[in-house]
């Protein structure tokens, strides 16, 4: 078995990397884990149109039907949308999905792994893992700091999800060599909110120059990923103050009912939206379409920054459509 014969690329997105085109990796697991059902499929394929009208190909990456999927087509979403069971598939995961035959969702982490086998150097998710509270004792750090460490892929995210500790993820972020970069603000944004009290390790303000840093990093063969962090649109926001006291509430229900692994993050997102009456879910839906329409962008220019370089060519593998 070879790596190239678990992967199953879509026609359309295949075609875009042939050519040269701007692409656009988004994770499965808002779809199954993120957001209950039509509102899934609906964000998905509102996240899918956004990139198009930014001029990119979006390509949702899963496990379905023993295969890495880049790209899904819209069957395919629905089909997601509505399945039961479907597992969690952080690098450690995918192994196990793809053997089993199991539908798989694929996190920050194993996103980042495929998109890079593809040949795709930007994602857009919501936010990503980090450090969870307490991880002095229970050691619970994301695996996507690790693959940001090691995975040369543009993440374009709201900052790391707000229920961790967001300080320490980015000391980790340091010492892994990730440059964190904030679109447009000073200050790192908070998943639900637009301020963290924490200032932005860089700041830059215009997607062709988060591009050319990317076409930079890529001379250094050893370098990992690039995290930027895209606050929420601000009439969507839920302010800094107001989040602090739910997510302390969602953490300390987690905390008394013994909540572990990778059903803290699921566990306290769910406790949140309850106690905001929905609200953090409309938020996580606008930060994750403003963080598809920015990712889109940046491909473009980086497309174009590629495309006026001398020699320049794709580097996707040769691995045949679906």
């Amino acid at each position: 078995m070879s790596l190239s014969s678990i992967f199953q690329v879509d026609a359309k997105v295949r075609a875009a990397l042939d050519r040269g085109a701007p692409v656009v990796a988004l994770e499965s697991t808002i779809i199954t884990h993120g957001i209950p059902f039509p509102q899934n499929v609906n964000t998905a394929r509102a996240v899918e149109a956004d990139i198009r009208a930014a001029g990119a190909v979006p390509a949702t990456i899963a496990v379905l039907d023993g295969k890495i999927r880049i790209g899904l087509g819209d069957a395919d979403l629905d089909r997601l949308a509505r399945a039961q069971d479907v597992m969690k598939c952080s690098r450690a995961d995918v192994a196990l999905a793809v053997a089993t035959g199991r539908p798989g969702a694929t996190t920050v982490a194993a996103t980042m792994m495929a998109a890079h086998f593809a040949g795709i150097h930007v994602f857009a998710t919501g936010g990503i893992g980090g450090v969870h509270q307490g991880a002095e004792d229970t050691f619970d750090i994301s695996a996507d700091l690790d693959e940001l460490g090691r995975t040369p892929v543009c993440v374009v995210s709201a900052g790391a999800k707000a229920l961790l500790d967001i300080p320490k993820t980015l000391e980790v972020l340091e010492t892994k060599g990730v440059p964190v970069i904030a679109y447009r603000t000073d200050e790192l944004p908070a998943f639900w909110s637009r301020a963290s009290g924490i200032k932005a390790p860089y700041r830059l303000d215009n997607p062709a120059d988060i591009a050319a840093v990317i076409k930079t990093r890529s001379v250094f063969a050893d370098h990992g990923g690039v995290l930027v962090a895209n606050p929420v649109p601000q009439a969507d926001q839920i302010p800094r103050e107001e989040m602090i006291g739910y997510i302390d509430a969602a953490n300390a229900k987690a905390h008394m009912e013994n909540i572990r692994g990778k059903e803290v993050t699921p566990f306290v997102l769910e406790t949140i939206y309850q106690l905001t009456g929905g609200r953090s879910l409309d938020a996580n839906i606008a930060l994750v379409r403003g963080n598809a329409r920015l990712a889109a962008q940046i491909a473009v220019a980086l497309t174009a920054a590629e495309t006026a370089a001398p020699g320049a060519a794709s580097n996707a593998p040769n691995v045949a459509p679906a």
